[in-house]
């Protein structure tokens, strides 16, 4: 386990970040689901603790400690005080050498999971994307939310859990610890009981999988559009293509272009769709920091009289970004938004613990950021429309809306 100490005046309060490799992109095909059930159960009982212990521990010191799965990997994240820190680490460490996994807390994990994903069902921008998200990596690692799917959760049992609980020990960790914390907090860690046998190296099995990752998202893509019914009188567009590693060269090129299309009211989308036509409620880019092939995507929700004409503008920006180069104007303002957006997420120590955590788990450095700041004042319009030309073209499109306006949209999509 990489152990990384960041010191900040924080007035006594410091705040802890493991990222564990593979998250949700490692549930196995009909199991999805199983990382979110192992990490929001490990939570309920490790080590000498059983569920009750570790909510008295965590509560009366008045900290936080959660555990959330991503696509990437698992992160547990600690808030605490300095001086609680010796109490409440080994809660960390427990959690991954020796999780109780009960079966009456699986189950109740179990129903809770099943409620969010029904949560997230009431929400027409979450339909849409799930549908983008099906017809571009299929049955792949990203093809599905970490909360899995209710037919597979509900099949998931604590025989199914066991040895993927067994391996979080051997999984690479990178363990970020940011604010005020004790001196010799580093040495507590690595002479601790509760975190006793945490290997350094990977297993044969996730070696596999990373290797093979990329061959499994090949090939998936057999329509172009994903269209929804549903009984609403709004619509969701989606318009986006999954493109590169974040950590490719090339990645800071099209976060720029997400910048230019949707950051602030000067951008594309804002100045097009809402201030020149006014036809969209909201609209904006999904771009996340992914390891793999990361979606980039534009999104868009309008009315049923005004669909066609969002589509056509959304159509229109995304041919702008591939076939035309930013001004010089246009670009130092994105480098500017990109700078005020780096520094913003930057902000708190949580914040800070967070990004370096995963930043080392998806395999760059801590000081990848800085890299990228010295890189971005010699980046030309010129290699950002190359970046667009080499991996926007052929986007695909998702639509949820009623019977009515989808046979509009997609004989529009197809001229």
């Amino acid at each position: 386990m990489n152990i990384i100490l960041d010191k900040l005046n924080s007035k006594n309060i410091m705040s802890a970040k493991l990222w564990i490799e593979e998250g949700s992109r490692n549930d196995p095909k009909n199991k999805k689901g199983i990382h979110q059930l192992l990490s929001s159960t490990m939570l309920r009982g490790c080590g000498p603790y059983n569920n009750r212990q570790i909510s008295e521990i965590v509560e009366n010191s008045g900290a936080n400690l959660n555990c959330d799965t991503c696509e990437d990997g698992l992160l547990i994240s600690l808030k605490c005080i300095e001086s609680d820190a010796y109490k409440l680490l080994p809660i960390i460490g427990w959690m991954i050498t020796k999780p109780v996994l009960q079966i009456d807390q699986i189950e109740l994990e179990k129903d809770l999971t099943i409620k969010a994903i029904k949560r997230q069902k009431e929400s027409t921008y979450q339909l849409a994307f799930d549908g983008w998200r099906k017809i571009v990596y299929g049955d792949g690692p990203y093809g599905h939310d970490p909360l899995g799917s209710i037919s597979d959760v509900k099949k998931i049992t604590k025989e199914d859990i066991l040895p993927l609980a067994d391996s979080l020990i051997y999984r690479k960790k990178n363990l970020v610890i940011s604010g005020k914390f004790p001196i010799n907090l580093e040495s507590y860690i690595e002479n601790s009981i509760a975190f006793k046998g945490i290997s350094k190296n990977l297993n044969d099995q996730n070696i596999k999988s990373k290797r093979n990752y990329d061959i499994d998202l090949k090939n998936k893509q057999e329509t172009s559009i994903y269209t929804r019914e549903l009984n609403t009188k709004q619509v969701i567009l989606l318009l986006g293509k999954a493109t590169i590693r974040y950590d490719n060269k090339s990645d800071i090129f099209l976060r720029l272009l997400s910048c230019y299309l949707g950051c602030g009211m000067s951008s594309l989308l804002f100045k097009l769709l809402r201030e020149k036509y006014g036809v969209v409620y909201e609209a904006g880019v999904y771009h996340p920091i992914r390891e793999n092939q990361t979606p980039f995507i534009m999104h868009a929700s309008t009315t049923e009289e005004k669909a066609i004409l969002t589509l056509k503008l959304l159509k229109e920006c995304w041919g702008k970004i591939i076939n035309s180069e930013i001004s010089p104007e246009e670009l130092d303002l994105v480098k500017i938004k990109f700078r005020g957006q780096m520094a913003h997420s930057l902000q708190s120590i949580s914040q800070r613990a967070e990004h370096k955590a995963h930043l080392l788990g998806i395999g760059l450095t801590k000081d990848h950021d800085k890299e990228i700041l010295l890189r971005l004042e010699s980046i030309t319009s010129k290699e950002i429309k190359n970046a667009a030309n080499k991996y926007l073209r052929n986007p695909f499109l998702s639509v949820c809306s009623n019977k009515e306006v989808i046979p509009k949209i997609i004989e529009n999509w197809k001229t």
